[in-house]
């Protein structure tokens, strides 16, 4: 089995993808900011990256945050996984990223491009969001009377672990390149989903839905984080609710 090093290590895609390398016999490091002992901040890099790296063959990208530094962190990992002698870089990405001009997108996009002009082997799966970022942005805004929603806008919502599972199929096969995407089983209007949200937690609210402005909402709009045709995901919305997600 191969030695396997998973950036985001402990957060909720790295941890799922850790457990699943690791039932399959892989040796995984895990590599986060605060766990020993492979404490890297990757916008930093330095020896302790390259520590990390030493003796790798491939490595599973989870790392990730929207307070910027993805671009240099991506560029630390790659100088550092080119000195190592890694193989194979995997890495997570989002449907949509070259179709819709949101801030975070097109950060995602610009670390795709790093990678695949890296020279190191490469896998890239971009999919669609996860039931849980659903969630926080529902209860950040049910938080008063009235809930409101972005007009017009759906989302296609995946369930985490079936990511992680594909994550780590990846990460034992060989560089594949840019894969075929993963959505979520069904495409649903972010009132739906809103209301499904309110019913499963017990929340009694108005929902409201607001119109907005500028060409990332016209993009998402129009549907460009959804991918219909790759509807591949298992598991529901409502499911995820009912497993206590709410």
């Amino acid at each position: 089995m191969t030695t396997i090093l998973v950036t985001g290590g402990t957060g909720t895609l790295g941890r799922l993808v850790t457990e699943r390398l690791r039932a399959d016999g892989h040796e995984v490091r895990v590599l986060s900011r605060h766990s020993q002992p492979y404490a890297v901040d990757l916008r930093e890099g330095g020896p302790a990256l390259d520590a990390a790296l030493a003796g790798v063959d491939t490595v599973v990208h989870c790392a990730t945050t929207q307070t910027g530094g993805d671009e240099k962190a991506a560029a630390h990992l790659i100088a550092a996984a080119e000195r190592a002698g890694v193989a194979h870089l995997v890495y997570i990405s989002i449907v949509g990223v070259d179709r819709v001009p949101f801030p975070y997108y097109r950060v995602k996009l610009a670390v795709e491009k790093q990678i695949e002009g890296s020279g190191l082997g490469w896998t890239v799966l971009r999919t669609t969001q996860f039931h849980d970022l659903v969630v926080r942005l529902f209860r950040a805004v049910s938080k008063v009377p009235v809930m409101f929603v972005p007009a017009g806008v759906s989302d296609q919502p995946i369930e985490v672990a079936e990511v992680a599972e594909r994550m780590a199929e990846l990460a034992a096969a060989p560089p594949a390149g840019r894969v075929a995407d993963m959505g979520g089983p069904e495409v649903r209007t972010f009132e739906s989903l809103a209301r499904a949200y309110l019913k499963a937690s017990g929340r009694k609210r108005a929902v409201v839905k607001v119109r907005l402005f500028g060409k990332a909402y016209r993009a998402f709009r129009a549907g460009g984080h959804l991918v219909p045709e790759r509807a591949v995901g298992k598991g529901t919305f409502e499911e995820y609710l009912r497993a206590g997600g709410a």
